[in-house]
């Protein structure tokens, strides 16, 4: 048999233009000479579609869009990810798609629930798993979940004869992610003395991203196709020879991109065709901009530098020569003229008070207004530039440096951003030098108001990503100073995660996605 498996970057709602990606991709599968061709998870309507399912003229468009694709299925079978409406329920199903019609619909049985995932708010889990038959060979269809874990459905499938497992899929990426999930799959050939078929989708859907690696596995566990990460592929494969085999990268890479294809599918998908930077000279603002620039081309990236009374020569050259190097448009705006206005007019009130976080955070807000001024003039999406460390403890000011359409560092640690810094080779090395600093104050560095950021980051990574109380954190040989002061901190900034724009999850336990922390809050560990 001749598989083609047809990893995709379908948009959520988009279903003329994901209808075409599939026919596009069939059409290829075909001349290819391909048996089956092989579709993601809702891939008719992209994933996760949330609450649009819970809109009937959604779901009936999805399924005539789904007729018009399997009314151009001859000479070939396809498996198309879709949701269907049966007797007043709704199901996540793979539609088996020949001769010009849907043969069947195969619902999937198990639904995440956990996580990023919400199915159950959707769909009613099937029941039934019976294979198909693809020529002479019995193939047991899957959907997502219902492979992740061992036992049935699989194992039923190939109780009843199937030699060859299909799992269409919408499996988002995390570090580390591919690896695990293919390891997975391994196991569940040699455990059901199959080959199994993994085909992903790919690309970014607001917060999440979907790495793609769709692979196939034979009966002994062995790999032998992979399609490449991040991009979208067509993998043609045939059963009794071994195909292409695309490497992982290492996790740096798998970052940057993330991070690119993320911010790149994100503008596009949402009609944004060139994003503005607010850069200071400072390494956050410095890898935005690069990335940007991998994302979306020099011509597309503006930056902005708004230097203040406590902005160094120093920072304000680097933000020049950064804008430079990358190629990218550079506008400087002195912010002073309007600090002193605010500060003029503010002046009667705070009299008797000295300076304070409030002068501070009025410098970043200046800026956040004349970023968003320019997005709505021109058209330009904002990328707001603060990274997760600052986003757990609170160090950043809403409406300021936290304004912006996307947040692309916002699942990126500060200590990642330096290794993200060093990995793309093309930061100025005395940005990457320089000790952090908002500049908002004179002499100001950020470990006058946070712990270094490698003892903070660490204990950043076990409260937040795996729920670690502040009594097992010093038990295991965390500083208990950073420990209380992060955690303090982390408790009391819920209200600014909370109305930060979204980002791309890099980690398990993302803001927003997976991490669901009540503002209102008197628990304390």
């Amino acid at each position: 048999m001749r598989l083609a498996l047809a990893q995709i970057d379908p948009t959520v709602g988009d279903l003329a233009g994901n209808r075409a990606l599939i026919l596009d991709r069939l059409e290829r599968a075909k001349a290819a000479g391909a048996d089956l061709a092989v579709f993601p998870e809702l891939a008719v309507t992209g994933y996760p579609p949330e609450d649009l399912l819970l809109r009937p003229g959604f779901v009936r468009a999805a399924e005539e869009s789904l007729e018009q694709i399997a009314g151009a299925v001859h000479g070939i079978v396809a498996i198309v990810g879709a949701p269907h409406a049966d007797g007043g329920r709704l199901y996540n199903v793979a539609a088996i798609c020949a001769d010009g019609e849907v043969k069947e619909h195969v619902r999937k049985q198990l639904l995440p629930n956990y996580g990023v995932f919400d199915e159950v708010r959707y769909f009613t889990p099937g029941t039934d798993a019976a294979p198909i038959e693809v020529g002479e060979t019995k193939v047991g269809v899957t959907v997502c979940e219902d492979m992740w874990q061992p036992g049935p459905p699989a194992s039923e499938l190939t109780r009843l004869g199937a030699r060859l497992l299909i799992n269409i899929s919408a499996s988002p990426f995390h570090i580390g992610k591919d690896r695990t999930r293919e390891e997975m799959f391994r196991a569940r050939a040699r455990d059901n003395k199959t080959s199994v078929v993994f085909c992903n989708t790919v690309g970014g859907q607001d917060e999440l991203l979907f790495d793609g690696h769709s692979c196939v596995i034979d009966e002994r566990g062995e790999v032998i196709a992979r399609a490449p990460g991040f991009e979208e592929a067509l993998l043609i494969v045939d059963l009794d020879a071994p195909g292409p085999i695309a490497p992982f990268a290492d996790e740096l890479e798998q970052m940057r991109q993330a991070l690119v294809l993320g911010l790149q599918d994100y503008a596009r998908k949402n009609g944004f065709e060139q994003v503005v930077v607010g850069v200071s000279g400072g390494i956050d603002s410095a890898v935005v901009a690069a990335l940007a620039v991998q994302a979306l081309g020099p011509q597309s990236v503006h930056c902005v530098s708004m230097p203040s009374r406590f902005s160094s020569e120093a920072t304000r050259a680097d933000a020049r020569r950064l804008a430079t190097d990358l190629d990218a448009g550079f506008q400087e705006i002195e912010i002073e003229s309007v600090f002193e206005t605010y500060l003029a007019v503010l002046g009667p009130i705070f009299a008797g008070r000295e300076p304070d976080l409030t002068e501070e955070n009025l410098q970043a807000r200046i800026r956040g207004t004349l970023l968003m001024a320019l997005s709505n003039k021109f058209g330009w999406l904002l990328v707001a530039t603060g990274n997760k460390s600052e986003l757990s403890v609170g160090y950043a000011t809403l409406y300021g440096d936290m304004a912006g359409g996307f947040a692309l560092l916002k699942d990126v640690y500060k200590t990642d951003v330096f290794r993200l810094a060093r990995h793309l080779g093309t930061i100025p090395q005395s940005i990457i030098d320089r000790a952090p600093s908002a500049e908002l104050r004179a002499d100001q560095l950020d470990e006058d108001s946070l712990p270094p950021y490698p003892a903070l980051d660490q204990v950043l990574e076990a409260y937040v990503e795996e729920d670690r109380s502040l009594e097992e954190l010093s038990a295991d040989g965390f500083d208990p100073d950073v420990v209380e002061r992060a955690v303090a901190m982390i408790d009391r900034a819920e209200y600014k995660r909370r109305q930060a724009p979204p980002g791309v999850r890099l980690r398990p336990k993302a803001f927003g996605r997976d991490r669901r922390t009540p503002i209102t809050n008197h628990w304390r560990s």
